[in-house]
């Protein structure tokens, strides 16, 4: 991941990953993300997803306004399908994690927030469940851990279950950075992870 203050005021966040070891042999998967966001309100402005399977490709854009999102998804050579949802105060992955890092996260609280990540909304509940030291492959830190769950919205904005996500635990560091120090999600294959690597600042030419 890659986060920067462009020279206009707003947060870009740039994001590649991808599955290794015995999964990738029956479930490979290659993805990136840009999503940008408004410095001062927090608020998304634009995104863009791909992912590349073993035989398809998705690219998926999306385009937020104050009423909603825009979004256009196109799968391999196919073409261009677009759908809008009307939803006030909506966030997409990127701005959801600023979101949650301006907050105080102080033990158990709740947080409640509309979130817009690919092709369709989701009420996100985030509970803080306490302080803990966490090692990752990048060192040993003060940490935030984080319940993540999610219920989809349908049509009529009635709460549905995730058909593939269950719950996902998170690590935060507890300063004043909250860096992503550790996922670890349940879906539809078991449990996978992610785990920060390496982290370096660069050097502030504003």
């Amino acid at each position: 991941m890659h986060f920067t203050k462009t020279g206009d005021k707003r947060f870009q966040l740039e994001a590649s990953g991808r599955t290794i070891g015995l999964v990738r042999a029956w479930w490979k998967l290659d993805a990136s993300y840009r999503g940008v966001a408004n410095a001062e309100t927090l608020r998304p402005i634009e995104s863009k997803q791909t992912e590349i399977y073993r035989r398809k490709k998705l690219v998926t854009d999306l385009t937020f306004s104050d009423s909603g999102v825009t979004r256009t998804r196109t799968e391999t050579t196919g073409p261009k399908a677009s759908k809008s949802f009307n939803f006030p105060d909506l966030f997409d992955l990127h701005s959801a994690l600023l979101y949650l890092r301006s907050q105080p996260l102080n033990e158990r609280s709740v947080y409640r927030v509309v979130v817009y990540p690919a092709t369709s909304s989701y009420l996100t509940t985030i509970t803080v469940l306490g302080r803990e030291r966490v090692t990752v492959r990048a060192g040993t830190y003060n940490a935030i851990k984080i319940d993540l769950q999610l219920k989809r919205l349908g049509k009529n904005l009635e709460l549905e279950p995730h058909r593939k996500f269950r719950r996902a635990t998170v690590w935060i560091s507890d300063d004043a950075n909250r860096i992503p120090l550790r996922i670890e999600a349940q879906i539809f294959v078991g449990t996978v992870f992610a785990e920060l690597q390496a982290m370096r600042f660069d050097q502030d030419k504003t």
